[in-house]
């Protein structure tokens, strides 16, 4: 990956984020975390993996998220100065919940062998 393409993520992470406190009223109990930022290589869009927790939340989370991208994007086009400006795409990453699904198969196995 590129210096100037690992600059962008690193941006683009920063500014997502910095959208999503400002436009987003998420509730109490759901903490939403940007995972990380893919541009691709030719700057037309941006993959941002979030973490939604509890998981029980991450289509709901998803569908809040797809109603107010319009404003975030504003925002970021606003904040950002190059061309051309990556459209945003929110995905859920699921690594923490395989992990938990995981730890609990493991923590089940250990039961049985007691």
């Amino acid at each position: 990956m590129s210096q100037r393409i690992e600059k962008i993520n690193t941006l683009l992470k920063q500014e997502v984020g910095k959208a999503l406190l400002s436009e987003m009223n998420f509730p109490l109990d759901v903490l939403v975390t940007i995972i990380r930022v893919n541009v691709s290589k030719d700057l037309r869009y941006a993959d941002v993996f979030i973490s939604v927790l509890p998981f029980e939340k991450k289509d709901e989370t998803k569908k809040a998220l797809k109603e107010k991208i319009y404003f975030i994007q504003k925002k970021i086009n606003k904040k950002l100065v190059m061309k051309p400006l990556p459209r945003i795409v929110f995905k859920i990453d699921e690594t923490g919940e395989h992990v938990q699904k995981i730890d609990e198969l493991i923590r089940e196995i250990h039961k049985d062998d007691k």
